[in-house]
């Protein structure tokens, strides 16, 4: 069987899958829930409820500020006790608002539909599909939390061939993904073909060959499924070879399509539209269920952590309830990070909550953490040939160190994707991708001013 990969850099990092095994299962919801207004891509929602009032599961909570925003909804039945600043994981404030959970459990908001029964006939009509799933609060979980229903509108001129779905999940010991393919077969299927119907276009699912039972598991429910629904036959499952950052938009296009995205330019540009398995879940409740993105699958991992989980979870559920469930903190110096060690990022507010597109807890020991001292460049050109961008990363660094912005941009270090491969080959232990990250953030912040043409 021939497997597929991108060509332009990568890295192999230990799998670390320790909680593959672990059936996913509901995690006890939180006495007390706090949801934020600022967990998708673009503008914070605009809270429409008020301290004192009464909510129900899926109730609509805050109501997109922009073009780019996004419907908030709450995840528990209870009353609303604060609406305002409140820290998230790095202890900046953003607006939240803070509900007590009911004791007599969930009460739905109408129109959801609660019974796991599966229901594979959907409406066709694309602005009735649009309409849901931009109602429903979707977002792309596959890290970037971008609006769903934006995305899935092509700008005039441009053209979906191909819709692919993100069954990589190549970042080192996350597995929410993979319970999702492996329990939930026939829904997220239908979720992508919703999404194709939307689009217009054949669909391929991509999936790393370390996952031999998501690939068995998907092929067969889609083989069951094309015998009795059209909208299934023009969807391929594609086995990939093991590498990442597979599951990054442009390293995907590459290895399905062997097409190459432009810098600055959006996978449209090669006729490619890329959505997260766990995201075509998400958009199959929406349009079958009138169910609102609620709730996700959370990997709770770490060779330190008590136990290894993957827990379906309500948005906005504190850290401390996560890690108190599978365990608690082991003893010693325990580094939290949400999401994987590559591209994940350290939690140092345990108060803090989950997001729509929170999908792991790991922790991490003292000795698994500490970097070495770095030395000087070798100029060994590893982090060269590592970058998947294409990118120089030890010539980005000097030209951050020397505050050159025009070089930098120049040089294209807005198209860094931050993945951690410049500073995981790096036999110097040199912090490429701290000063790279915060040299991107400039450059884009100086793009970002410049008036529109």
């Amino acid at each position: 069987m021939k497997k597929f990969t991108f060509k332009i850099g990568g890295v192999h990092p230990n799998d670390s899958k320790i909680s593959a095994e672990a059936a996913i299962e509901p995690l006890k919801i939180s006495p007390k829930i706090y949801i934020s207004m600022a967990q998708h891509l673009g503008a914070p929602a605009n809270p429409v409820v008020a301290v004192g009032d009464e909510v129900r599961t899926g109730q609509i909570i805050g109501e997109p500020s922009a073009f780019m925003s996004c419907y908030v909804h709450s995840s528990v039945t209870g009353k609303v006790v604060s609406v305002g600043p409140y820290k998230d994981i790095a202890g900046r404030e953003a607006i939240h608002v803070g509900i007590d959970v009911s004791p007599d459990g969930d009460v739905w908001a109408d129109g959801i539909i609660t019974d796991n029964s599966l229901d594979v006939k959907f409406p066709t009509d694309r602005q009735t599909l649009l309409d849901k799933i931009k109602a429903c609060g979707i977002v792309g979980l596959g890290g970037a939390t971008f609006p769903t229903h934006v995305k899935l509108c092509p700008p005039p001129g441009s053209v979906a061939e191909c819709l692919i779905i993100n069954g990589a999940e190549c970042e080192p010991y996350l597995t929410s993904d993979y319970r999702l393919m492996v329990e939930r077969p026939e829904e997220v299927l239908t979720g992508v073909a919703i999404i194709k119907c939307i689009l217009g276009c054949r669909a391929v699912v991509g999936i790393e060959e370390n996952k031999p039972k998501a690939i068995e598991s998907m092929k067969k429910a889609l083989e069951s499924l094309s015998e009795k629904n059209s909208e299934f036959n023009d969807i391929d499952i594609l086995t990939l070879k093991k590498k990442y950052p597979q599951g990054g938009e442009k390293q995907l296009i590459a290895a399905v399509l062997g097409r190459e995205v432009a810098s600055g330019a959006l996978p449209i540009s090669v006729g490619a539209v890329v959505q997260n398995v766990g995201t075509a879940l998400a958009v199959y409740e929406a349009v079958q269920k009138n169910k609102p993105l609620i709730d996700n699958t959370i990997t709770v991992t770490g060779q330190v952590s008590p136990s290894q989980k993957n827990y379906l979870t309500r948005v906005g559920t504190p850290y401390k309830d996560i890690i108190a469930a599978a365990g608690g903190l082991p003893d010693g110096n325990i580094k939290v990070i949400s999401g994987g060690p590559m591209m994940g990022r350290a939690v140092s507010n345990l108060d803090a909550t989950t997001l729509k597109g929170t999908g792991a807890v790991l922790m991490l020991s003292e000795e698994q953490t500490k970097r070495k001292p770095a030395q000087a460049c070798i100029s060994c050109g590893r982090c060269v040939d590592a970058c998947p961008m294409g990118l120089e990363p030890f010539y980005l660094l000097r030209l951050s160190r020397a505050g050159m912005m025009d070089a930098l941009e120049e040089n294209a270090v807005q198209d860094c994707i931050e993945c951690g491969c410049c500073l995981y080959s790096c036999p110097s232990s040199i912090a490429l991708l701290d000063e790279i990250r915060l040299a991107k953030a400039s450059v884009m912040k100086i793009i970002k001013s410049r008036p529109r043409k």
